[in-house]
């Protein structure tokens, strides 16, 4: 039996990989989190999953092949670095090594965090270390590291210079300063991952997402709120600065299509683009959402919101050329999916 280990797998991207797995494998996966910024399987697995407790594991599935454990990443780690044999002894799992590690865990959120509280999201510093050792030391047979878009230098998103970033716009020997604490973490952790694959011959993958969105994101990320709000018909609509600040959307399934394609093909800690190649701006978000809801709001902009680089989007050339990949959900498609389940959840 394969044993699948996902950190942070209760947050917007990892509980979506559960999903995926346990729907296109007959694999189990153990998923932990310390639910801090996640949420208990209970809410987003189908209603009416069984589940059991057993030894501080929570079963989920008719075949059990979900495993939880509340509890943080680092913990864990270090458990698993002091002892190989820590599963089996504590929690009776014949889990001796993973197949796929998939390293979600981290301090997320918006804008409000990234920017509100700096020094706590460099906390990912020290959740990728301890994640690196680990995994050099235990050599499961695939690792992924979630990086970020954020890890681009902030100079070439600016109103009056902003390019489609490319994978080679980072560069270890020349740096450009990533976007706060939160770049600099998922740069760093890109620089573990170049190592561990180097110096420990461990097959590792990284991502670069871009501003990955879907239904079940919670309402701290922009495209769900905005979605609320057009869903309540508000008017004004409020928008965070001016709303033409423009991102790089792509949904959660196109995500995970492209990650799963990329770890069969990179496996030297080098990293991709995830995403859909356009520059969309918030203004032109709102305008699908409202459009969706029939009716044209006043905009009224928030200027004293942080709001970030003015333009962040990704040349997908590498990955299309290299992987044979492209985003098959529109934004349209993507945005309407977001739309219909906050009108069901807030009218």
């Amino acid at each position: 039996m394969k044993y699948h280990l996902i950190t942070g797998g209760c947050g917007f991207v990892g509980r979506n990989f559960v999903k995926r797995i346990h729907s296109t494998t007959t694999d189990t996966i153990l998923f932990i989190d310390d639910l801090s910024v996640g949420t208990h399987p209970s809410t987003w697995l189908p209603e009416g999953t069984p589940s059991r407790l057993e030894n501080g594991l929570e079963y989920f599935g008719t075949e059990e092949r979900m495993i939880f454990l509340k509890q943080d990443a680092r913990y864990f780690i270090r458990q698993m670095l002091d002892d190989k044999e820590y599963i089996h002894k504590t929690y009776g799992l014949e889990v001796h090594s993973f197949a796929d590690v998939f390293h979600f865990a981290a301090i997320v959120g918006g804008r409000a965090k990234i920017d509100g509280d700096p020094m706590m999201v460099a906390l990912d510093l020290s959740i990728d270390a301890e994640f690196f050792l680990w995994v050099c030391r235990q050599k499961p047979e695939r690792v992924l590291y979630p990086s970020s878009s954020a890890a681009y230098p902030v100079d070439l998103q600016t109103e009056s210079d902003a390019i489609a970033l490319s994978e080679s716009d980072i560069d270890f020997t020349r740096m450009g300063q990533p976007d706060m604490t939160y770049g600099w973490s998922k740069l760093t952790g890109e620089y573990l991952a170049h190592i561990a694959s180097k110096y420990y011959d461990l097959s590792v993958t990284c991502i670069r997402p871009f501003s990955g969105y879907g239904e079940d994101q919670d309402l701290s990320y922009p495209v769900p709120a905005i979605a609320r709000r057009a869903a309540l018909k508000e008017n004004p609509f409020e928008v965070w600065g001016t709303g033409k600040q423009g991102r790089d959307f792509v949904h959660i399934d196109d995500v995970i299509d492209c990650t799963l394609l990329a770890m069969e093909h990179i496996t030297d800690g080098s990293a991709i683009n995830i995403g859909s190649g356009k520059l969309t701006s918030f203004l032109e978000i709102i305008e699908v959402f409202t459009s969706f809801a029939g009716y044209k709001p006043t905009i009224k902009t928030l200027l004293d919101k942080p709001v970030g680089v003015h333009a962040r989007y990704g040349n997908m050339d590498y990955v299309s050329e290299r992987l044979g990949w492209k985003p098959q959900i529109s934004i349209e498609e993507g945005m309407r999916r977001v739309y219909d389940v906050a009108v069901k959840k807030y009218t």
